[in-house]
């Protein structure tokens, strides 16, 4: 029903260094994401989805730019939301005919789906949407994410080349799975920096137990990694390539180009308790580990 489509005031929390909004399932939006996707490098005048999922819900942000997602339910009903703000969303229910349009120059749109990617669950006929009987109310289990207490070092950190699909010349697409090989580990908490100006550091802690994949989802900028015995640097500049970060690992984001849009799923919700937020307490814990 279109009632039941809503726009969702998200966290925005403002720093000097650049903005951070985040995303936690169940507390901001009424699902866990199990599939992240992004869309960028969309032509002026081009039209992205324009389909309906018979089961899966969708959340949509702008991360940066703006454009307009048109929305029709099962009973003919009609509405178009304007999204240009970073801390502002669309909740999408299932059987909701959906299509992104009128982008602006370097937009990058954010979805996040409560399911993995199924091919069957796609309703390209809007007319079918008349017939489908609702969908049921499902109960996932909770992915866990094993417990590993082994000293992870710099070595085990890695870049992921992600599909970079595009269809028609109409803008690309980069989607990762989670409890996959690009992705080891549950989503439960997505966020992004942004408005980031020249010169700022961002990061700068570790984690207890916390994996992170980040992205440079718009322009570039370097993630500096220590172990406590070595270090290594690795540049992000393409909104497919994904970089893997285990927990106790001291992470910093730096030398960041302008528009900069820096994309960080983790697979823990927010946790005070499970920062390292000093130095010296990061090289506690590593002579702990031994």
């Amino acid at each position: 029903m279109i009632e039941d489509i809503k726009i969702v005031s998200l966290p925005k929390v403002e720093d000097e260094r650049g903005n951070l909004s985040y995303i936690e399932g169940r507390q901001h939006i009424p699902f866990r994401p199990q599939r992240a996707y992004w869309i960028y490098d969309v032509p002026g005048g081009e039209v992205r989805g324009s389909h309906a999922y018979r089961r899966a819900q969708e959340f949509i942000v702008a991360l940066s730019g703006s454009f307009d997602v048109t929305l029709e339910d099962k009973e003919g009903n009609r509405r178009q939301i304007s999204l240009n703000r970073s801390y502002h969303g669309v909740y999408v229910p299932p059987q909701t005919w959906r299509t992104l349009e009128n982008f602006s120059t370097n937009a990058l749109g954010l979805i996040l789906s409560s399911t993995k990617y199924d091919e069957e669950d796609y309703v390209w006929d809007k007319s079918q949407l008349e017939t489908l009987p609702l969908p049921a109310v499902e109960y996932e289990e909770e992915p866990q994410l094993n417990e590993d207490s082994r000293r992870w070092t710099v070595d085990d950190c890695k870049v992921e080349e992600l599909p970079a699909d595009t269809e028609l010349r109409r803008g690309y697409l980069t989607a990762v799975n989670e409890m996959s090989e690009q992705l080891p580990f549950p989503v439960k908490r997505v966020f992004y920096i942004y408005d980031i100006p020249s010169g700022s550091i961002r990061g700068a802690h570790a984690h207890y137990k916390a994996w992170q994949a980040i992205v440079a989802a718009s322009s570039s900028f370097e993630v500096v990694l220590d172990d406590g015995e070595k270090t290594r640097t690795f540049r992000l500049d393409r909104p497919y390539r994904m970089l893997l970060v285990p927990p106790g690992i001291w992470c910093h984001l730096h030398d960041f180009a302008s528009a900069s849009v820096a994309l960080v799923l983790t697979s823990e919700p927010f946790s005070p308790a499970d920062y390292i937020s000093s130095w010296q307490e990061f090289q506690d814990y590593k002579r702990h580990q031994g």
